[in-house]
């Protein structure tokens, strides 16, 4: 009987505070003050993102050059892309160096956060100096990278005796996209460092002792405790980086200009290039949205298995 009449209670209880719920969430008011807020925010990204990105869908149904009268051409922009060699190197060669950029990226920058986020002294200098390469120009200092590569590394090279390495890797076909690589990964390193810092101080200190007790060294706490709480951290990290070295286009134009041959145009060089200076203002914008859908695709690759992982 006690048992009934306690259920009852309880039943009773749970209605009223759901009723309590729904009112709460029916006569919630909203400051206005927080659409004055909203509303003028996303008008201007409309203004500024998302109708110039409508325009440019447009006008690569059309022949224009950027100026003039144009003429509609249907989808003639976007079967020439497929049939053109070049844009096709461009897009395996961004891809590549895009993959190899994210894998070093990251390996190093957990590598460094594991480190500075250890009882190490002087941590937080340590965390400044590796964050400075962020926040430099990477134009101005990618003319830097090519007075060492030009100069500075073949002298090293011919003081070492190593052919390969005695003439500038800028000037050769097979090894321009090392500079390109090296110092997309030398700057790319600091944001990604920062971001695995901000997921290694949410882990409770006390989980490592518990680990600690039970007799695992270092590399089994990384990957049974560390790597798994710090996941979607991970996740994050490897879209921002894959989404940066995609658009890899800084370091072609400090570096090697696309060059030599052409060997190391990146799709975003090309769009640039070509599409601005080069009278292909309508092939490149449709360059540009088959791009576009590309990066959507990679994307929603990578969230998809990274998820998969988290579970």
């Amino acid at each position: 009987m006690t048992s009934t009449t306690v259920s009852a209670g309880q039943a009773r209880l749970a209605g009223k505070a759901k009723k309590a719920k729904v009112s709460s969430f029916s006569t919630r008011h909203v400051d206005p003050a927080y659409y004055w807020m909203a509303v003028p925010a996303a008008i201007l990204f409309g203004l500024f993102l998302y109708l110039p990105f409508v325009r440019g869908v447009l006008y690569s149904f059309t022949n224009s050059q950027g100026y003039g009268d144009y003429h509609y051409i249907g989808l003639r922009n976007y079967g020439a892309l497929f049939q053109d060699d070049r844009v096709g190197h461009a897009y395996l060669f961004t891809i590549a160096i895009a993959i190899v950029i994210t894998i070093f990226v990251n390996v190093i920058a957990l590598f460094l956060a594991v480190a500075l986020n250890s009882r190490i002294a002087f941590k937080n200098g340590f965390r400044a100096i590796f964050f400075v390469p962020y926040i430099l120009s990477v134009l101005v200092i990618g003319y830097v990278f090519k007075y060492i590569f030009m100069a500075v590394v073949p002298a090293w090279g011919q003081a070492l005796h190593i052919g390969w390495l005695s003439e500038s890797m800028l000037t050769s076909d097979s090894m321009a996209w090392f500079p390109i690589v090296f110092l997309s990964v030398w700057q790319g390193v600091a944001y990604s460092t920062l971001l695995y810092l901000a997921g290694l101080q949410t882990i409770d200190q006390s989980l490592y002792e518990a680990v600690s007790l039970d007799g695992a060294n270092a590399w089994k706490a990384f990957w049974q405790l560390t790597f798994p709480l710090i996941g979607p951290f991970f996740t994050i990290n490897l879209v921002l980086t894959m989404k940066n070295a995609m658009n890899t286009f800084d370091q072609v134009v400090a570096l090697t200009g696309g060059g030599p041959n052409s060997q190391t145009e990146t799709v975003t060089y090309l769009i640039f290039n070509n599409g601005l200076t080069g009278g292909e203002f309508a092939y490149q914008t449709a360059n540009a949205v088959v791009f576009f859908v590309v990066l959507l695709i990679i994307a929603g690759i990578q969230l998809a298995i990274s998820k998969k992982l988290e579970k």
